[in-house]
């Protein structure tokens, strides 16, 4: 079961595009159902109908496309190469670019289908712009006063209202609104399509060497990320486990005060006196990080820039030189 539990995780790991795509339907999913299952009560008061209605179809939207950015490992990823400092490594406004439109599209879909879903309802349409009708295009609210008018029109979407239970006029109000309303919320639907399908038939007629090269980078860049997270975490925990038989080393003759037996763990010490070469106090860890993010090394792996770009400054570090290789760059163990 763990097995399989590891390789789920690995695939959601190199699968990012998929696994955000997949968040965004169930965002979109959500934000539907949400909406069928809340209790759409409109205050019915001239001073509160605009400010429910609009409140209900605007302010989801907004929490729901904040969700998406939150939800969007990219959008960290982006952030992080916007704000990086340059080092060694010059930055791509291109790839930064296509992360932000990528960020974008997928965070707009749970919203444009909240404000599609409600414009289609028409609910909130009635709710909001029922004051707002001229009362002289209808019969009932003509002959009132302009005090009976407002009070009147913001009953529309009362259906309940003994004043309004009979009344054609409320009808004909809250059908025209309603017909607007999904005249409104039909429009955005087949605009945002149009747009779809003419952003997948003409990207061919652009360059598509660029957003190859684009979309290769900005992969590379969130692969960079989690593979050097992942060696952080394999270094810490080893780290972590020199440092307690460091700790029970120092406490032997207390415990051999207490007749407790140290010969198996010192044997298991001995035995990993090499997991852990080069870095060994908490100083070295924290310039090497300081370094990754001030110095990121050249996307160059060939021969002749393997050598480290800082050049005196990491050779008096302890792990700048690898017994085995040569290389002034730490080995993968070492991280």
């Amino acid at each position: 079961i763990m097995d399989r539990f590891r390789m789920i995780f690995q695939y959601f790991q190199s699968n990012s595009e998929s696994v955000m795509n997949g968040i965004c339907g169930l965002l979109t999913l959500a934000s539907i159902k949400m909406y069928t299952s809340i209790d759409f009560s409109c205050p019915c008061l001239p001073q509160y109908n605009m400010a429910y209605g609009l409140g209900i179809m605007f302010v989801p939207p907004i929490a729901l496309f904040l969700c998406g950015l939150i939800l969007n490992r990219q959008s960290l990823v982006m952030l992080e190469e916007w704000s990086r400092p340059q080092g060694h490594r010059k930055k791509d406004l291109a790839v930064i670019r296509y992360l932000c439109s990528s960020i974008m599209q997928r965070a707009m879909v749970a919203p444009a289908a909240w404000i599609i879903v409600t414009l289609l309802d028409g609910k909130c349409l009635i709710c909001a712009f029922s004051s707002s009708m001229d009362p002289e295009n209808f019969v009932d609210f003509a002959s009132a006063s302009p005090v009976q008018v407002q009070q009147l029109l913001a009953k529309v979407p009362c259906k309940d209202e003994e004043l309004m239970r009979n009344n054609t006029s409320r009808k004909a109000v809250s059908r025209y609104l309603r017909c607007w309303s999904q005249a409104l919320g039909w429009s955005i639907l087949l605009i945002l399509i149009v747009a779809a399908f003419l952003t997948r038939w003409l990207r061919p007629c652009f360059n598509q060497a660029a957003l190859l090269q684009a979309r290769h980078w900005s992969n590379y860049i969130d692969i960079e990320q989690k593979i050097f997270e992942e060696t952080c975490c394999e270094h810490s925990r080893l780290f972590a486990h020199k440092c307690i038989l460091h700790f029970f080393e120092s406490m032997r003759q207390e415990i051999e005060l207490h007749s407790f037996s140290l010969s198996r763990e010192g044997e298991g010490a001995e035995e990993d006196q090499g997991l852990l070469r080069g870095i060994t106090d908490q100083d070295q860890v924290n310039k090497l990080l300081k370094m990754w993010y001030y110095e990121k090394p050249p996307l160059d792996v060939s021969r002749a820039t393997q050598r480290h770009p800082l050049g005196q400054e990491t050779s008096s570090l302890p792990w700048a030189h690898s017994p085995r290789t040569g290389s002034k760059f730490p080995q993968h163990t070492d991280v």
